[in-house]
């Protein structure tokens, strides 16, 4: 008998996905889109997780993003990678940005975002 092929990944989690990546040696932990995985390692567009209140802070008053990047992490490093989504009754971490800023994580994890004006409109950077 044969299995039929899963599309994408059978987890759920897909490119273009929010993701808490969690790291060892040193223990850390990231936040951000997931760009892609492949055999040598994950390649995230985030921020450390231990900057998000600041970042949080940073684009809900308008001011300059910081700490954001282009992240690449061996294989060997990555000890799991979670979907940002609720649990139970505590909101996921996009949703709490969201709720505080006004503004879509995915927005600030655009190359060249920045936010602009009281409204919290994300525009790039030419």
């Amino acid at each position: 008998m044969r299995i039929p092929e899963q599309e994408n990944n059978v987890s759920g989690i897909r490119t273009g996905a929010l993701v808490i990546a969690t790291l060892r040696d040193p223990r850390e932990k990231c936040w951000g889109v997931l760009d892609g995985v492949t055999a040598a390692g994950v390649y995230l567009r985030g921020l450390d997780l231990q900057a998000y209140e600041d970042v949080l802070r940073a684009a809900a008053n308008g001011e300059a993003l910081f700490g954001i990047s282009d992240l690449f992490f061996p294989l060997w490093r990555v000890e799991r990678i979670a979907l940002d989504a609720p649990s139970g009754t505590i909101p996921s971490l996009a949703e709490q940005f969201t709720r505080r800023t006004g503004i879509r994580p995915e927005d600030i994890f655009l190359p060249g975002a920045h936010i602009s004006g009281d409204e919290g409109d994300t525009e790039p950077l030419s």
